[in-house]
């Protein structure tokens, strides 16, 4: 009896994943709470094949969800159509809630139905016996017997904790559950008395800003968080995480950050080749829309770089919902995560983020600044212009106070925090980082993430005449008239390299930098900072172009 309740409460089972022979656990094993005989490629299936019973109460119990999904995004209109014919009246609502409530017991008796198929199946009873030995005791080998399996995450147990390492224990500087600290931006009228009339007039503004980032506002920025999207793209999802881990070899984890949130990884280790590069860690950040098991992952993986991949809060297995604060959060735990549970030094950790990923890769750059280098592919120096791209000019207000209130994503300000090497990527036929058109090259943000770390870190080169040519050379459209212009200045990496190893070896690494220089030096450094890609948002990466950034 005791089974079939597991079976009844138990997560979805999604996939068996093939087991290398190196990895099989001998087949005499007895069926213990910390030892659980491992499933055979050779006798199961890889998909798992549910009983007829419980694929269709799974159909049912799945429809469902999806009904409740549209019910949930359309309540506002359900509810204002509902009160403009009558019908949240006493009498209207009374029997409602008992067809509600039949519905209930209907989809209890539906799940209890999926629960006896599970309970006839081997699989499904072999499964849940690993799942819960592993609850009970999570040794080595319960972990691996359950990494063979791919199931609803919510059941998998956290494998690290944000308070794990023994210096956040002891320390007090870091971070709390409220979360990580965020650099905050200042005041949108300076100066002015901030008295209780001054709050009270805001409060109107305050609350509607509150309500659009946290109903339209968060969905259009990280429209990966929607469920029926996630819904839609399952199956992809599933064959990606397969591929990572049958052909990668990839291990899962969940990582609880600090907000309570449970953040679904994948980390691939390519320290045992022979490979020099799979000694560096790359910790990958997706875009708004990506998933490690689809998303930029695949980049360093080609190049042989060991890779940790995880999924922004809200996304497939990870928990919560994607604001900055929650982000930085989940980012903070990752980078603890390889580093006290991996092993990695941070001088063998590279931050690679896609798109709104640099908000993360920024943030674990500004606030880890011993991290080897970071690589911005497609990313922005600020929101708020691509916002009001998208938006009425009616709204320019209301945009901008949301924007910098609950997502404020202030990636060029987090990036001059960080001292080490960059590297920015620049997609040439971008659609969505330019606030024009894709062919209005200039019109690309990454240009003004450009602009403002060289302004940071090189004031005096990048003053007006500095400035000026690398405008210049950011507006051509081709390889061959970016080598033109290079050219034209008579730039001399020689002596570019020259004046900045001698300013270095006199005043140290430490940026801002107030070397005199010349327009070719201003040439010279925006092209060891940004390199060119020929291509849409969107197009995956090719591995020859994920080139380490330039450094002294």
């Amino acid at each position: 009896m005791a089974k079939l309740l597991s079976c009844v409460l138990g997560p979805r089972l999604y996939k068996i994943y093939r087991e290398r022979d190196s990895e099989r656990a001998p087949a005499s094993v007895p069926e213990t709470p910390t030892a659980v005989t491992a499933p055979h490629s050779s006798s199961w299936d890889t998909y798992y094949q549910p009983r007829a019973l419980e694929k269709h109460a799974d159909s049912i119990l799945a429809l469902a969800s999806v009904f409740w999904s549209i019910s949930y995004y359309s309540s506002p209109f359900a509810f204002f159509y509902l009160y403009r014919k009558g019908y949240l009246s006493l009498s209207k609502v009374v029997p409602f809630s008992h067809y509600a409530g039949t519905l209930l017991l209907l989809l209890a008796g539906v799940a209890c139905l999926r629960g006896i198929g599970r309970w006839t199946n081997p699989q499904y009873r072999q499964f849940i016996t690993i799942l819960e030995a592993t609850h009970r005791n999570q040794s080595s080998e319960n972990k691996r017997q359950l990494a063979n399996y791919n199931f609803d995450f919510r059941s998998w147990p956290v494998d690290f904790h944000w308070e794990e390492p023994s210096s956040r224990k002891e320390s007090r500087g870091g971070p709390s559950r409220r979360g990580v600290a965020l650099l905050r931006p200042e005041p949108l009228h300076r100066g002015t008395a901030d008295t209780l009339l001054n709050r009270v007039k805001k409060l109107p503004c305050q609350i509607t800003s509150y309500l659009v980032a946290h109903t339209l506002g968060r969905r259009m920025l990280y429209p990966g968080s929607v469920y029926l999207l996630q819904k839609a793209l399952m199956p992809v999802l599933l064959q990606g995480q397969a591929r990572l881990v049958e052909e990668c070899n990839g291990r899962r984890a969940k990582l609880l950050a600090c907000d309570g949130n449970e953040i679904d990884t994948m980390f691939v280790d390519r320290r045992g080749t022979a490979e020099p590069q799979g000694q560096k860690l790359v910790i990958c950040c997706e875009g708004n829309a990506g998933f490690y098991e689809v998303g930029c992952v695949s980049t360093p993986l080609e190049a042989g770089y060991s890779v940790l991949g995880w999924n922004h809060p809200g996304f497939a297995g990870s928990t919560g919902v994607p604001f900055p604060q929650n982000e930085a959060n989940a980012m903070d735990v990752v980078v603890q995560f390889a580093i006290h549970r991996l092993g990695f030094q941070p001088q063998d950790i590279i931050i690679y983020a896609w798109s709104i990923g640099g908000f993360t890769a920024t943030w674990a750059a500004m606030s880890y600044p011993d991290v080897s280098a970071m690589i911005l592919d497609a990313s922005f120096d600020d929101l708020v212009p691509l916002a009001l791209k998208v938006m009425p000019d009616s709204w320019r207000g209301l945009v901008t106070r949301t924007v910098r209130q609950h997502l404020n994503l202030n990636n060029a300000e987090q990036l001059c925090r960080y001292q080490g090497p960059v590297l920015l990527i620049r997609r040439t036929k971008d659609e969505i980082i330019t606030t024009t058109v894709p062919e209005d090259i200039m019109s690309n943000r990454g240009n003004d993430l450009l602009l403002k770390l060289l302004q940071h870190r090189y004031p005096r080169v990048m003053a007006e005449e500095g400035l000026r040519v690398v405008r210049q050379w950011l507006e051509a459209s081709s390889q061959l008239e970016e080598a033109s212009i290079y050219s034209r200045w008579e730039v001399e990496e020689d002596w570019c390299l020259s004046v900045l190893r001698s300013y270095q070896a006199e005043h140290g690494p430490d940026f801002p930098w107030s070397v005199d220089g010349r327009r070719q030096l201003a040439l010279f450094l925006a092209r060891k900072h940004l390199h060119n890609f020929e291509a849409t948002h969107c197009t995956p990466l090719p591995a020859q172009n994920f080139q380490m950034p330039w450094h002294l």
